[in-house]
């Protein structure tokens, strides 16, 4: 229990464990010894990662900008306490991941914490199959999301409909893949990709389609997520080091400020148009301050601290600029 004894407001960059270190499970082993149930290799899941910090910080205000599933490690970028407030602006950054997918077969969830459908013969295949199967995959698709998802139809969660067995057909959404790198092919099955895409792209579905391009079947055996936006993986803190810290009532001390690379255009405003602002009141800002295609932008003090998000609405009659209107206020 966190000996915190003044709020914690700010982002949290969490190096979140997951399966990439083990050995790869057999395929036959799938089917003898994998229990069906949602979360067999007792990993964390991302509300899990909220739930220990919440414990150890003392702040229960706490949320995660993207989900990564069980069996994924690496960057999980929660915001803590005001910062709450953020979550929708971080969330619909791009990612980067870098992803291990082992060939000659389909699961049920289409990476290797699910159970195994079908088993497939694999052919003999070179790194130029690879490319080529990789090629249709880049760029703006339409991706189907896998049935284990946490996307919701008519107020229920994907993943909560699967697991009871009821049919389920997931939504097919448009995604950019802006980078698929091979980075190695270990024949007969095992790809080793880099990968950078738009929020809301699913990796593991990307591990099916390459599995249906093949014709050999795919999934998922390991994925780290290296980026969140301008967020990395070299800043990112550890399990025990997070509840080292707040074991000490140091968890402050691992937090970045409300708004760090928030992706949207800064304002510096000074103290009466803050206040104005603060109060519902709209305020006008000169053409030359604003970019003219972005609508929502952060109103800074003069320390450069976020004070809050602000929406442009409209052109000022009175005098040349924009009408700005606050949108979510942390102070």
């Amino acid at each position: 229990m966190s000996t915190e004894s003044r709020p914690l407001n700010g982002l949290l960059v969490v190096d979140k464990p997951g399966r990439e270190d083990l050995i790869p499970i057999p395929m036959q082993e799938f089917i003898t010894t994998r229990p069906a149930r949602s979360n067999p290799l007792n990993l964390f899941t991302s509300h899990d990662i909220v739930a220990r910090v919440r414990r150890w910080s003392g702040q229960q205000r706490i949320g995660h900008t993207g989900t990564l599933d069980p069996l994924a490690s690496g960057l999980l970028l929660l915001c803590l306490g005001s910062a709450t407030r953020l979550v929708e602006y971080y969330q619909h950054q791009p990612k980067r991941y870098r992803a291990v997918i082992t060939l000659g077969g389909v699961t049920d969830t289409y990476d290797a914490a699910g159970r195994l459908l079908e088993r497939f013969a694999l052919p003999a295949l070179a790194r130029d199959d690879i490319e080529r199967a990789l090629a249709p995959l880049r760029g703006v698709v339409e991706q189907q999301a896998p049935r284990f998802s946490a996307i919701k139809q008519e107020g229920k969660t994907l993943y909560r409909l699967a697991r009871r067995g009821e049919t389920v057909e997931p939504p097919t959404r448009t995604v950019t893949f802006s980078t698929i790198d091979l980075l190695s092919f270990t024949p007969p099955d095992r790809v080793t990709l880099r990968v950078e895409c738009s929020a809301g792209a699913y990796i593991r579905s990307l591990a099916h389609d390459l599995g249906v391009a093949l014709n050999t079947g795919a999934y998922l055996q390991a994925l780290r997520r290296e980026t969140v936006g301008a967020f990395t993986l070299a800043e990112a803190h550890s399990l025990e080091s997070i509840e080292a810290a707040g074991r000490a009532g140091q968890i402050d001390a691992l937090l970045l400020p409300p708004g760090d690379r928030l992706p949207l255009p800064r304002h510096h405003l000074d103290q009466e148009a803050l206040r104005r602002l603060g109060f519902g009141q709209i305020v006008v800002l000169p053409h030359t301050a604003c970019e003219a295609e972005r609508s929502l932008a952060a109103a800074v003090d003069d320390a450069g601290a976020l004070v809050g998000i602000m929406r442009r609405l409209n052109a000022a009659e009175a005098q040349p600029g924009w009408c700005w209107k606050a949108e979510k206020w942390l102070q």
